[in-house]
């Protein structure tokens, strides 16, 4: 993944809702092409922003049981204000229903008072070695990537908190 759209997890309720958010900084190098008069976070990424968010639910939720969680299916995505350099983008991620394989969420995203984002997504989530049983290391290798990365945007403190 080239960008890591979230700074920190806020809070979280297993198998419920995360809160995480996104500083946007003008040092981004996705800004001088989006727009270089008006530089505002892309749409795109804000959708990207959930989707990561929902992932790590999903993490935290059952212990890293899954190596690959991606987006499946967006819907009914509305993009409602743009978010600048300097604001912070808070993303809230509900979980609606899971399978053995997909999940559905709610995401909404604000700056402040104001939103910026809502809608639905559907992430699938599964292990390379249920494809191909000679990548269960490289299973194991993505899982204590994240688990490292766990400890960076998760303190102690937001742990379950609601």
């Amino acid at each position: 993944m080239r960008f890591w759209l979230l700074d920190r997890i806020r809070s979280y309720v297993p198998d419920g809702q995360l809160v995480a958010t996104k500083n946007v900084a003008l040092s981004e190098e996705y800004l001088g092409d989006h727009f270089p008069e008006f530089p505002v976070l892309p749409g795109v990424f804000m959708l990207e922003a959930s989707t990561q968010a929902a992932a790590w639910l999903l993490r935290l939720s059952e212990n890293f049981a899954h190596s690959v969680i991606s987006l499946k299916e967006a819907k009914n995505i509305k993009y409602a204000d743009f978010v600048a350099p300097g604001e912070t983008l808070e993303v809230a991620v509900s979980l609606m229903k899971k399978d053995d394989r997909l999940a559905t969420f709610k995401v909404e995203g604000q700056v402040g008072d104001r939103q910026n984002l809502s809608g639905r997504i559907v992430v699938e989530r599964y292990n390379l070695a249920e494809r191909d049983p000679t990548l269960g290391g490289t299973d194991e290798q993505i899982i204590r990537h994240f688990r490292r990365v766990q400890k960076i945007l998760l303190p102690a403190a937001a742990s379950s908190a609601g």
